[in-house]
């Protein structure tokens, strides 16, 4: 259900077009991943139609094949255990960056989201096993990285931390490719980034019970 939930809301929010991108969740008590399916539009799509796959790609469950990004998916969950969730984008923005090969820096103290910035990985196909190599070796210590003349993969705890990395990371590289067009964006340095970075690690994170 928030896998449905989520392809529908990554519509919405304009983080991709047409069947473009894909979302995971990955249960690890289950060794299961539930994964959005190749090719199926995201507002026609229900809970059946999610597939679930195990970290070697074997489908268990689904009514069709599983999103052609899957191995990238399943790489993350076995190299990046305090990853849960993941969300593939094909945002403008990101995927514009992505097309110049460049890195996002911190323009913003909201890359903090994903890391001290977001790096850009090196160019391969989609669906290949090399595109899930070059993108774990670029997001490492990060929790997003551009994909070479693709789009952006981002990673979260949970799926609802994984997509607000992967929509805060779209909003930053907007802004950066919007402040380039008319002047040059000062770039917050690594001193308050890994302020930034400590602040981050308790955002949005309940109260403890002072009792």
């Amino acid at each position: 259900e928030k896998v449905v939930h989520y392809c529908n809301l990554m519509l919405k929010s304009g983080l991709t077009k047409g069947t473009g991108g894909n979302i995971s969740i990955y249960n690890p008590d289950e060794n299961l991943v539930a994964i959005s399916p190749s090719g199926v539009p995201y507002n026609s799509l229900k809970k059946e139609d999610i597939v679930l796959i195990t970290l070697d790609g074997e489908i268990v469950e689904g009514n069709y094949k599983p999103s052609s990004e899957w191995s990238m998916h399943t790489d993350v969950y076995k190299h990046r255990k305090e990853l849960f969730a993941v969300v593939h984008t094909h945002s403008t923005f990101a995927k514009t960056l992505s097309c110049l090969r460049e890195d996002l820096p911190a323009v913003s103290y909201l890359v903090a989201v994903a890391g001290e910035d977001v790096k850009c990985a090196e160019y391969a196909s989609f669906g290949t096993k090399e595109l899930g190599a070059n993108a774990l070796k670029a997001m490492e210590g990060r929790k997003a990285v551009l994909l070479a003349n693709h789009g952006l993969l981002a990673g979260g705890g949970n799926i609802e931390e994984a997509f607000n990395v992967a929509e805060e990371i779209e909003l930053c590289a907007e802004v950066y490719i919007r402040a380039r067009g008319v002047g040059q964006p000062v770039i917050l340095d690594k001193e308050e980034m890994s302020v930034m970075l400590e602040r981050f690690k308790t955002y949005g994170k309940p109260v403890e019970d002072k009792k």
